[in-house]
């Protein structure tokens, strides 16, 4: 349950005087629900209200706040026309400008003869000072109330800053002061303000430098917010470890056999992972552990050789892909990896026909199937396993935490591996997966040779085309990636279609398409044309980003570059790493080019290091799209910015470490008011979450 000390900030937004149901749903999609998403909705910008001089030596455009007395109503002859009030302030007229309004209401706010004090920006117009729609209009004797420096907020249509002031004005009301739960040493860190004076500061900035998120009423906020998550993904996995599990120490023997048959041998940096791997499934507790591994650094075999003794103690293993494309890979490379074993691998995607789809259900519920490899559909309920062990999840930022829990659940105490061709910078593996155990495959296969990577100008086309021409001749294979599928009025992108079509032209039958609105067994029969080399130029969309591999293709020419994220550049080049040849990755871009878009492009020419392109990824847009945020289960921070923040990261690490070495169940005057930390940021809805499972 919630602490009643809590029940103020989470009272609705309703119960704030003046907002009715319209206003109200405009500010849950601006802010939230509850009085505390308005208070963590914080300012941006700050208007300057000081300027005050005589209107006779007032600048143009700045914004001007006086007292006025009004003089004469000039009311509109049209619609077309402005209501104007006119009105001085002794040394100058000025001509207040309304559009759309009731003359009674003006005529009732600006009575003739009556003095006013206003707030506005000045313009000057036909030797006439105006101003449209005063943002104040109060009485003299108020005067002094209005703010010589206001806050500007994060608006949507509907809503203005005035509104928005009043009710988050209206809002602080409802603060109260909560127990302590930062540390000396960290309350030191942040001017020993409480976490009450530091929102009331972060809405009353004074100067621009307020806003920063270095001062230190953000960081404290900050640091409150990080060391909840820290403090709930601590608490997770220390509950996750007393969760007696399985243990599997298989006999080997078919281990042998499919590492004895495999035709490379294994990096150190496999033989690591797999080593962290079998050690957890050995455990009586639930193993938790994120393998992470750039593209094309071996996973999936790592993954299938720490099945086998999985299956060698009896029990079945699953793998789960977020897209049919990388299930199929992943069922191709396991099966025929898998020969002459005795293992048997069923694939299940949403495709299969009833018939299929009865006989593998059969198959899997028996024991007959060791591996099932599958999408979504391996969540469906009619699914039912003889005895589910294992269950390893690839690019698991693409699926929420309450799939990977119903995965999980569909067998008794299942040990999971997530794994990840996505590199992540370390604050981001911190606070998305703070709860799991970590591998990371940080070397390539030997004999990967090296992917030159050129930034070209589109208006040098004929030369790809010209160049392209003559590798394709020597049998070599390219994709060519368009952004869109087809053009739209509102974007000037190559569409995919239309660049398929000009390439058509030119190469002949032996260019191919694909893209996400294709039929399932369309996308199969180019994909099967493309491995065989009936078809050696793929132009694609996306969806070839994740788990094509086709060791032949060497070249990858990506359209409009400029509108890629760095993240998804690397991922795509990674297409053409698969093999043992060096590959070309052509990045074609087109005007206007921003100075992000020119860095990400000059960061992907210096280096092929995924973890340095993560890092530099994560400085040049923060984490927002990293990870895929919007997916359910992963951490999307308010108030702390990563960009500024990880040393708060590091340092709410170890702080966590302490206290539940010396306070594991939360129990000291410190504790309860950290389990307040943990309702006030709603970690408490996480903890329910993963728990369940």
């Amino acid at each position: 349950m919630r602490p009643s000390i809590l029940y103020p900030l989470f009272t609705p937004i309703e119960n704030l005087k003046g907002i009715g149901s319209k206003y109200a749903k405009l500010i849950k999609s601006l802010c939230g629900e509850k009085i505390i998403d308005i208070l963590f909705h914080f300012p941006t910008n700050l208007i300057d209200r000081s300027y005050s001089p005589p209107l006779r030596d007032a600048q143009d455009g700045k914004i001007w706040t006086g007292i006025v007395t009004i003089t004469e109503h000039q009311k509109p002859q049209s619609r077309k026309q402005p209501y104007r009030i006119y009105c001085t302030d002794g040394s100058s007229e000025l001509v207040l400008i309304f559009f759309k309004v009731y003359a009674d209401s003006l005529a009732k706010n600006y009575p003739l003869g009556s003095r006013r004090a206003i707030s506005g920006k000045l313009e000057y117009f036909n030797g006439m000072w105006q101003m449209s729609h005063p943002d104040y209009v109060v009485s003299p004797e108020d005067f002094s109330k209005l703010a010589t420096q206001e806050a500007v907020y994060p608006l949507t249509a509907g809503i203005n800053n005035k509104m928005l002031r009043r009710l988050i004005t209206e809002s602080l009301h409802f603060l109260p002061d909560l127990p302590e739960w930062l540390s000396a040493t960290s309350l030191g860190d942040t001017e020993y303000i409480s976490f009450k004076q530091a929102i009331q500061r972060a809405h009353s900035p004074h100067r621009i430098e307020d806003l920063m998120p270095n001062t230190a009423a953000r960081r404290r906020l900050a640091y409150d917010e990080i060391l909840s998550n820290q403090l709930a993904l601590a608490l997770i996995r220390q509950k996750a470890k007393q969760q007696l599990g399985r243990s599997f120490t298989g006999d080997g023997h078919l281990y042998q056999q499919v590492i004895s048959a495999l035709p490379f041998t294994l990096t150190a940096a496999q033989q690591q992972a797999l080593k962290d791997i079998q050690q957890d499934l050995s455990q009586p507790c639930k193993m938790l552990r994120l393998l992470q591994g750039d593209v094309g650094s071996g996973k999936t075999v790592v993954s299938l050789l720490s099945m086998l003794s999985v299956i060698e103690c009896g029990s079945q293993a699953a793998l789960m892909a977020p897209t049919e494309i990388l299930a199929k890979q992943h069922y191709e490379t396991i099966s025929t990896l898998c020969q002459n074993t005795g293992i048997t691998v069923d694939l299940l995607t949403g495709k299969l026909r009833a018939k299929e789809k009865r006989e593998a259900y059969a198959r899997i519920a028996s024991g007959e199937t060791h591996i099932i490899i599958g999408t979504h559909a391996l969540f469906t309920e009619a699914l039912t396993f003889k005895d589910l062990g294992y269950v390893v999840i690839d690019e698991q930022h693409r699926f929420g935490v309450n799939q990977r829990l119903s995965l999980s659940a569909k067998g008794a105490s299942c040990d999971v591996l997530v794994m990840t061709a996505t590199p992540i910078p370390r604050s981001l593996l911190l606070t998305a997966y703070g709860d799991m155990d970590y591998s990371k495959i940080g070397e390539l296969p030997k004999g990967r040779k090296p992917t030159q990577t050129v930034v070209m100008n589109v208006n040098k086309l004929p030369d790809v085309l010209s160049a392209l021409s003559r590798k394709l001749a020597q049998g070599t294979r390219a994709y060519w990636v368009c952004p869109l599928v087809e053009e739209s009025e509102k974007s000037d992108l190559a569409a995919a279609t239309e660049r398929y079509e000009v390439l058509q032209q030119y190469f002949g039958p032996q260019v191919g398409l694909i893209h996400g609105k294709m039929k399932e067994n369309e996308k199969d029969a180019i994909m099967d044309d493309f491995k065989q080399g009936k078809k050696t130029l793929l132009v694609a969309t996306t969806v070839i980003e994740v788990g094509v591999n086709v060791p032949e293709a060497t070249i990858m020419i990506i359209e409009h570059a400029e509108r890629f994220g760095l993240a998804q550049l690397h991922q795509l080049r990674g297409r053409i790493k698969r093999g043992n040849e060096s590959g070309t990755c052509i990045l074609l871009y087109s005007y206007p080019v921003s100075a992000v878009a020119r860095e990400r492009m000059s960061i992907m020419k210096q280096t092929e290091d995924g973890f340095y392109i993560a890092e530099k990824d994560l400085e040049l847009r923060g984490g927002g799209e990293i990870l895929g945020t919007r997916q359910s289960g992963f951490t999307q921070f308010k108030l702390a910015d990563m960009a500024y923040h990880t040393d708060l990261l590091m340092k709410a690490r170890d702080d966590v470490q302490q206290i539940l070495k010396t306070d594991p169940k939360l129990e000291s005057q410190r504790g309860q008011a950290l389990k307040i930390l943990l309702y006030l940021f709603e970690q408490d809805v996480a903890i329910k979450t993963y728990l369940s499972g």
